[in-house]
């Protein structure tokens, strides 16, 4: 099993400054930051000293110089997230980028908690940590077998599921006063037909330009702002 692995400094830091458990550090021989190497010594991590091509191999990313070796990511339960006032759903995004951004989005707008499905889409990976900037702390992930299943859940639990479509209404006129679900769709095919069938209400973004359509995590940082600007 390959174990999560976090990189680049800033990462890094926050890991070692929260005392994460740490299983391997690898690391560039001419590596110069010494407060993170300390940091390690202090913490008795066996540190790996490899060539940049080594830890290109290990990690694709913008290691840095740096990559760890964590436990793997603890995903919080469904029913941690049934009193929030608003949950975003991610209905099998595929990108990692889009996933960190609006977890980091999330956590600006005071949103606690994604739920996201098990498979065909992106997981909590190093990338997604990398994205996010620290802000995946400060948010739960769910991840459910069945994200239909999941809805009716919250549904059942008082909450209201607006989806985010190009033929809903214009996301500026509903009413997000109650608890509410914001699902967000693929990033080429958009909301499944069986999650949209099971959503309230469907929320349109206007467009005014010969594209069609924006970023997932563009939409979604629109729509969670929009569903929270009177608590802010």
């Amino acid at each position: 099993m390959i174990r999560l692995r976090i990189y680049g400094r800033n990462v890094v830091k926050e890991a070692l400054d929260n005392n994460e458990v740490i299983k391997k550090a690898y690391v560039y021989k001419n590596f110069n930051d010494r407060g993170i190497l300390n940091k390690l010594s202090k913490s008795n991590i066996k540190i790996n000293y490899l060539e940049k091509y080594e830890l290109d191999k290990i990690e694709s990313g913008n290691h840095q110089g740096i990559i760890l070796e964590v436990n793997d990511y603890d995903y919080a339960s469904i029913d941690e997230i049934m009193d929030d006032k608003v949950v975003v759903m991610l209905d099998h995004l595929e990108d990692p980028h889009n996933l960190g951004a609006i977890i980091r989005t999330c956590e600006a707008a005071g949103v606690k908690s994604i739920v996201i499905p098990k498979d065909r889409a992106v997981k909590v990976n190093s990338t997604v940590i990398k994205v996010s900037v620290g802000a995946i702390k400060n948010v739960r992930i769910v991840m459910v077998n069945n994200l239909v299943n999941t809805l009716k859940e919250l549904k059942d639990n008082g909450f209201w599921v607006i989806g985010t479509d190009m033929q809903g209404a214009d996301y500026r006129t509903l009413d997000y006063s109650g608890k509410v679900v914001l699902v967000i769709g693929n990033e080429g095919k958009g909301l499944s037909r069986l999650t949209r069938e099971n959503c309230d209400f469907m929320a349109r973004i206007p467009m005014r330009g010969e594209v069609n359509s924006l970023n997932a995590s563009v939409a979604a940082a629109l729509v969670i702002y929009e569903a929270v600007k009177d608590e802010l």
